[in-house]
This record gives C-alpha cells, sequence and structure tokens, in this order.
C-alpha cells in the first residue's frame, strides 16, 4: 500500500509509482470518484466528457435519473 501525507492546505504529494502508473506529468488534473467510502484517482481528459453534456453533473447519475430520462 502506498500512502502520503495531508498537509495543513488539504494538499499531498502522489507517490511516484502512482504518477507513473497513471501517466501523470506537472499540470495534468487528477479526476476523482467516491465509491462507498473510497476515493478512486484516475487521469483526467476533458476529451471523454465531450459527448455526454452531463457527464460532470454527478447528482444526475442514479439509476432513478437514469430510468426518468431513459426514453427522452
Amino acid at each position: 500500500m502506498l500512502t502520503s501525507k495531508l498537509t495543513s492546505r488539504a494538499q499531498t504529494t502522489f507517490p511516484s509509482a502512482v504518477r507513473k502508473a497513471l501517466g501523470l506529468r506537472p499540470g495534468d488534473q487528477v479526476a476523482y470518484t467516491m465509491e462507498g467510502g473510497r476515493a478512486v484517482v484516475t487521469r483526467f481528459d476533458e476529451r471523454s466528457l465531450a459527448g455526454d453534456p452531463f457527464a460532470v453533473f454527478s447528482e444526475w447519475s442514479s439509476a432513478a435519473d437514469a430510468e426518468a430520462y431513459s426514453k427522452l
């Protein structure tokens, strides 16, 4: 397990193994997805949002929302 500390300004440094695995370079953005009590970190790619204008609204991603909007 890799760890890092959170500073008083809520900043952390990703361990080099994580940066290498995600292909992160200075200036890159990361995305966080909450799954239960865990945060999953991925490399953020704006191009992945281009086809879905509502992708940034995670509060609209429930099963009830999918069913409600499926016939539109």
